[in-house]
């Protein structure tokens, strides 16, 4: 080999070295995607792309019930490949306890695989306590997570929120392993969003005072609400709610690379040296 050709040779790059480099610190997955009802495939090649990326995967809403049951335990398998636990929406559980049939759901959550199985009063009342229904979920071997806030009732209001911190005070002493902040499909006219979309900051701040970052989620399901919880909490905070294809935006938002992100102080990652 010539000195001219020895002058083209490189050696190998990666991604995760450059951006150490540029001061993109390490984070532990802090998303939560949710699956609304994707073909199987589609739902794998997201896997492969951005797994190490997810926190744990909502297959949301009774998508997956009505969906071939073939197809569902496909997602499911997928995802554990991954390292990837599941969690299935708040909606099937609702209707489960209003129909008197929580034991036969928390069966058919158990045999389909899930990990995690989401609880919640956002359209119906439930007169179970917090610790029977994770009694019966943990005999199932299935996790407990609660979603706070009523879909159809509006933003949140002062006195709603000291109500929803004392519930999810409740269900975090019966054993759940995390809350999520509602906000729907839309984050307008719903939880800490109102009819515009505007966040809400303070009573954002009063359920992260309560609970702390690591075991409350904020559902973000639109690109307003996902920059406005990042630019507010910074990268540590944990959304849910995300849409598959939008994974990867928020995670260049989260560390500070992209383009309305660089220049806020609290994602825009520092160089050493």
């Amino acid at each position: 080999m010539n000195k001219a050709e020895e002058t083209l040779v490189r050696p190998e790059s990666h991604t995760a070295s450059y951006l150490k480099m540029i001061g993109v610190p390490t984070l532990a997955p802090l998303t939560s995607p949710f699956d609304p009802g994707y073909d199987p495939l589609t739902l794998a090649s997201h896997l492969e792309q951005s797994s190490h990326l997810f926190s744990i995967l909502k297959i949301s809403m009774a998508c997956w019930m009505v969906a071939k049951e073939s197809a569902t335990r496909m997602k499911v398998a997928a995802a554990k490949q991954h390292r990837v636990q599941t969690v299935t929406g708040g909606g099937p559980f609702e209707v489960a306890v209003a129909q008197g049939t929580l034991p036969e759901y928390l069966d058919l959550c158990a045999s389909i695989g899930f990990d995690r199985i989401e609880c919640g009063e956002g359209f119906t009342e439930m007169n179970l306590n917090p610790a029977q229904v994770i009694k019966m979920a943990w005999e199932r071997g299935l996790e407990v997570q609660f979603e706070l806030g009523k879909k159809h009732s509006g933003p949140f209001s002062k006195e709603g929120v000291a109500e929803l911190i004392a519930q999810g005070m409740r269900w975090l002493g019966s054993g759940a392993r995390q809350l999520v902040i509602e906000a729907r499909e839309s984050a307008r006219d719903v939880g800490l969003f109102d009819t515009t979309g505007t966040f809400n900051p303070r009573f954002a701040d009063s359920f992260a005072k309560a609970f702390g970052l690591d075991l409350v989620m904020f559902e973000a399901p639109t690109k307003q609400s996902q920059f406005a919880l990042l630019n507010h909490f910074g990268r540590e905070v944990h959304l849910c709610n995300v849409r598959l294809e939008e994974v990867l935006r928020v995670e260049i938002y989260r560390r500070g690379l992209h383009s309305d992100a660089f220049g806020i102080s609290k994602l825009r990652p520092v160089r050493q040296g």
